[in-house]
């Protein structure tokens, strides 16, 4: 009789591409555009991802004065949704792995 299973450990819960490598997580960059006001940027922060005024403000300032910066990450599907919903508040947003 073969022997029970045990429950599954951290390492075993984790998914794997087709090359067995751990999948990395994802990150959300925002991208710097001549049309949203400064502003309007640490609003959507706010909204969208519950950051402090502080941390939405220092976000913003990384786009402004850098051209960029990661918003978020995680699994592929949630920053697949965090692009969208920056999409639809008009800011210029992509993926990439970390």
């Amino acid at each position: 009789m073969p022997a029970p299973f045990s429950a599954p450990t951290r390492e075993a819960d984790r998914v794997t591409d087709d090359a067995g490598a751990v999948e990395v997580p994802w990150q959300t960059i925002v991208w710097n555009d001549p049309v949203n006001l400064m502003s309007y940027v640490t609003y959507v922060f706010q909204k969208l991802f519950g950051y402090d005024r502080a941390k939405a403000t220092k976000l913003m300032l990384d786009v402004h004065q850098k051209g960029r910066a990661t918003v978020s990450s995680g699994s592929k599907d949630k920053v697949e949704g965090d692009v969208a919903k920056l999409h639809a508040a008009g800011l210029w947003a992509t993926m990439q792995r970390s």
